[in-house]
């Protein structure tokens, strides 16, 4: 580097203890486990993994964002969006042994930091790793010496082909469990049309959802698995409740908006970008009243 600078890595990744969960990041720039799980799905070709049987489907949990479901639309193959949790992609992984339609290879992921496909049945961070380091390859294979491209450009040149999803999450941490139930029940009302959804604010709500799956391999079916309220104009929030323990609850707050490619609003930080659609989530769920918190513990 010029005058003597430290060398800035092109590539970050950090593990939890055990290796299962990661975290990308490029020079400068964050790669949100959403478009990680989408770039790397998008890069199947390239990777030794899917040479000999190309990918077949796509999965991801229901709060992480809809970037996977771009790629798979783009390849003709079927994504599913499942509740939380790892058990759901496995019955999937195990379509094919159990006599159904094969799902298998597959890739898939959450947007708690997991990311990992059908050669084992729970997230792989080291994998998740190691697919990076095969796009970079591919990408930097006729790349002059000092001119690599980085995390930043693979990404953005992603958003640029299948659109961004741009998204974040915020925690609200140890609340009161009473009232944050209370909340998600007010919110859960109104997806049955039991009581009114808000109006008034900059985006107006299109519809309140509450989730549901139906496994396409054993059939079983899951309800109230969280709830969605679906904005006018492509935006989204998911509202979540867990840890109901003797600490109290944890509500989270999961924002989504939807650009297309050449958007050039896709090139704006991303709270700025989703500044509107949290805080029409929040006054949606009038999460403040339920809470008593003005702000989240934690925004990813």
């Amino acid at each position: 580097p010029p005058g003597g600078a430290p060398a800035r890595p092109v590539l970050g990744a950090a593990f939890d203890g055990d290796g299962d969960r990661n975290m990308i990041v490029g020079d400068g720039f964050f790669v949100t486990p959403s478009d990680s799980l989408a770039v790397i799905a998008a890069h199947a070709h390239v990777l030794p993994q899917f040479r000999a049987e190309p990918l077949r489907a796509i999965a991801r949990s229901m709060p992480t964002s809809a970037a996977a479901d771009r790629v798979a639309a783009a390849k003709g193959i079927p994504a599913f969006e499942t509740p939380s949790g790892w058990k759901f992609f496995g019955n999937l992984m195990d379509s094919r042994a159990l006599g159904q339609t094969p799902y298998d290879p597959l890739i898939c992921g959450e947007e708690s930091f997991g990311t990992g496909a059908s050669h084992i049945r729970e997230k792989d961070g080291v994998w998740a790793l190691l697919c990076w380091l095969s796009i970079l390859a591919h990408h930097n294979r006729d790349t002059p010496e000092g001119a690599l491209v980085g995390v930043s450009s693979i990404v953005r040149d992603h958003w640029a082909t299948y659109g961004r999803n741009a998204y974040t999450r915020h925690d609200y941490e140890e609340v009161e469990a009473g009232p944050a139930g209370e909340m998600m029940g007010r919110l859960a009302r109104m997806a049955r049309g039991e009581e009114a959804v808000p109006g008034g604010g900059e985006l107006p709500v299109e519809s309140v959802e509450e989730f549901a799956y139906t496994d396409p391999v054993d059939g079983a079916t899951y309800e109230r698995q969280g709830v969605q309220v679906l904005f006018q104009g492509g935006a989204r929030a998911v509202l979540r409740l867990s840890g109901t323990g003797a600490v109290g609850a944890t509500v989270r707050l999961y924002c989504e908006k939807a650009l297309e490619p050449g958007d050039p609003e896709a090139q704006r930080p991303t709270q700025e970008l989703l500044a509107p659609v949290v805080a029409s989530a929040l006054r949606v769920a009038d999460l403040a009243k339920y809470t008593g918190r003005d702000a989240p513990t934690v925004i990813t």
